[in-house]
């Protein structure tokens, strides 16, 4: 069993940045491709952004340039580092792993709670 526990969110002006984290029980980093996605009120969930087991990353259009996501296996914890942030991002962000890309593309992985982002003034 996988557990993730998500951190760092908060509230943030625009144009200001904040850094997620998500811790994971066990040491899945070496073989599981992570992913961050987020759900905004009343919209679909998004996949945002996906780092696979060899390090190789993804990013959804919307957030491409701004946020940047990394890993580090020994301390089995990735994190999303948002920049130049929108009141558009705001959101709960969710922190996912699977087994292959496709699983978590998919949204069939492991599930954090969630952390929510405001992006507001």
């Amino acid at each position: 069993q996988v557990q993730l526990v998500e951190s760092g969110g908060g509230l943030v002006q625009p144009g200001g940045s904040l850094r997620l984290s998500c811790a994971a029980s066990g040491s899945i980093f070496s073989t599981y491709a992570m992913g961050w996605y987020r759900q905004a009120l009343g919209k679909e969930r998004e996949l945002v952004a996906l780092i696979l087991s060899g390090g190789s990353t993804s990013y959804a259009d919307s957030v491409k340039g701004r946020f940047t996501v990394s890993k580090n296996n020994a301390e089995n914890t990735v994190y999303l580092q948002m920049h130049s942030l929108k009141p558009e991002d705001t959101a709960v962000y969710y922190c996912t792993a699977g087994s292959t890309r496709s699983t978590v593309r998919a949204g069939n992985g492991y599930w954090g709670q969630g952390t929510q982002v405001t992006v507001s003034s």
